[in-house]
């Protein structure tokens, strides 16, 4: 299938999931702070990737991949109703850590030049 219309497909179904978990899932094992980062679709259009970025801690993030797979019936239906598509992909989430990580290293990049610019004052003296 062609790769652009495999792209547009992957974020049609993001904007219906990210719609769907702030509006519709009602479901409190998911956080409210959750998010989706990037929706992969298979060329075959069987599987949808889907990555999700959870803000808070490990139990929280477990519970809401959790809710999101009980809610995997409901959450394929309304792309179904939403795309009009004639194979249905099969929802997959994974967590995605990359935000967490980015924030992390961006805070040791600011630790490193904080201590960097204090040696150079203890230097001038």
């Amino acid at each position: 299938m062609n790769k652009r219309r495999i792209n547009r497909i992957s974020e049609e179904i993001r904007k219906v999931i990210s719609e769907l978990l702030s509006r519709e899932i009602k479901d409190p094992r998911i956080s409210p702070m959750t998010s989706v980062t990037k929706v992969e679709v298979t060329n075959d259009l069987s599987y949808a990737y889907i990555y999700i970025s959870v803000l808070g801690n490990e139990e929280e993030k477990e519970n809401t991949i959790k809710g999101l797979q009980n809610a995997k019936g409901f959450i394929r239906r309304e792309i179904g109703n939403r795309i009009d598509l004639r194979v249905l992909p099969e929802p997959v989430f994974y967590l995605d850590e990359s935000i967490e990580q980015s924030l992390y290293i961006s805070k040791l990049i600011d630790k490193v030049n904080k201590e960097d610019r204090e040696k150079r004052g203890d230097d001038n003296e």
